[in-house]
């Protein structure tokens, strides 16, 4: 898995963990499902970095997801940037491409 210390993570791995991995969890976790050339995800990287710098001890996984990729599959993602908060592996909030960083704290908002 791939979840900076940070907070913040520039990179959509590919090497995505698996749905067991992602059960496995403890704590709160914020999955970003997307692709590096989508021009939504290009879109909100600097929405995602305003409001991850302020929250650095949220972990932060992005996914490179894909047609038949078994992560995005198994949260039921169909558009990107998708953001999934977890708590102890499992799904409290979603938001779908977000535009604006107020968006982004309010999901956030669900964890603190």
């Amino acid at each position: 898995m791939n979840a900076t210390d940070s907070g913040i993570n520039p990179i959509y791995s590919q090497d995505e963990p698996t749905p067991e991995q992602v059960t496995n969890l403890t704590g709160n976790t914020l999955l970003e499902f997307g692709a590096p050339w989508c021009g939504h995800c290009l879109a909100a990287e600097p929405v995602l970095q305003e409001v991850l710098t302020a929250h650095t001890s949220l972990p932060h996984i992005k996914i490179y997801d894909g047609k038949g990729k078994p992560l995005g599959r198994a949260f039921k993602v169909k558009l990107w940037p998708t953001l999934i908060l977890l708590c102890d592996g499992k799904e409290v909030a979603r938001l779908v491409r977000p535009t604006r960083a107020e968006e982004v704290r309010e999901l956030i908002a669900q964890w603190t």
